[in-house]
């Protein structure tokens, strides 16, 4: 499997700092946040990382090189103008390939989730063995947060494994999901898409899978933010409870 990582957003409202610094290049706890994600990546034996970029771009190619300090192997998709995250997809397709993959914002800190997970979760077969139907089967698997202060009402109803644009309660998407790529294929290299409303389009098909992950996730929205993260633990929200 491969993996998808976010890394082409301006981060408008972490400036100045990302004035000049690529938001993902900023550090928590001494560590850029996009590292921990290759770290936790590489752990799981997934070392095949796409990275996308556009604002500042050069400098997360010189921070991480070809991810051999790692142990992973990277790669790049270098964007003009960020192309949001589908489009961002469709953009690094010859890149990642057509098999599924798993995709990570940049942004976010989850420092202890386990990518081990992330490699079965999508079944082209039944429990006896039975191939399903590609318009029955699940074309994404997200992970969902409890939902965090700044997000109350949440974005996806839960049944049983199925992901749900109405009912409630209603969980957060972490920003980690697994994809098929046929789920992309109406939209172009170059083409801007945003990834949510193509879910939400799979989610009314029911072809979207999910399970709620309550682990460490934070949203890493403010330079507030980032300082109370790299401030004494104590002062952390508890776990499972993102800032944004």
């Amino acid at each position: 499997m491969k993996a998808m990582i976010f890394a082409a957003g301006r981060g408008e409202r972490m400036r100045p700092l990302t004035d000049t610094t690529p938001k993902p290049l900023l550090k928590v706890r001494g560590r850029p946040l996009i590292v921990w994600h290759i770290v936790n990546l590489v752990k799981a034996g997934i070392t095949d990382i796409v990275i996308n970029h556009a604002h500042l771009g050069e400098q997360i190619e010189a921070a991480l090189g070809d991810g051999s300090q790692f142990g992973a192997r990277l790669l790049y998709s270098r964007e003009e103008t960020a192309l949001e995250t589908a489009g961002g997809i469709a953009q690094a397709r010859h890149l990642l390939g057509e098999e599924p993959f798993v995709a990570i914002s940049g942004d976010i800190y989850a420092p202890y989730f386990d990518f081990e997970q992330v490699k079965d979760v999508l079944h082209d077969k039944d429990m006896w063995g039975n191939p399903y139907p590609a318009d029955k089967r699940d074309i994404c698997w997200l992970y969902m947060v409890p939902n965090p202060d700044w997000h109350p009402e949440g974005d996806f109803g839960m049944t049983m494994y199925a992901l749900t644009n109405d009912g409630t309660p209603k969980w957060t998407f972490g920003n980690i999901g697994v994809y098929r790529m046929e789920m992309f294929d109406r939209i172009a290299a170059g083409d801007h898409a945003k990834l949510g409303p193509l879910i939400r389009e799979y989610a009314d098909k029911r072809q979207v899978g999910g399970e709620v992950y309550e682990g460490e996730w934070h949203n890493v929205g403010t330079v507030t933010q980032l300082d109370l993260l790299n401030a004494p633990l104590a002062a952390l929200a508890p776990a499972g409870k993102g800032v944004q």
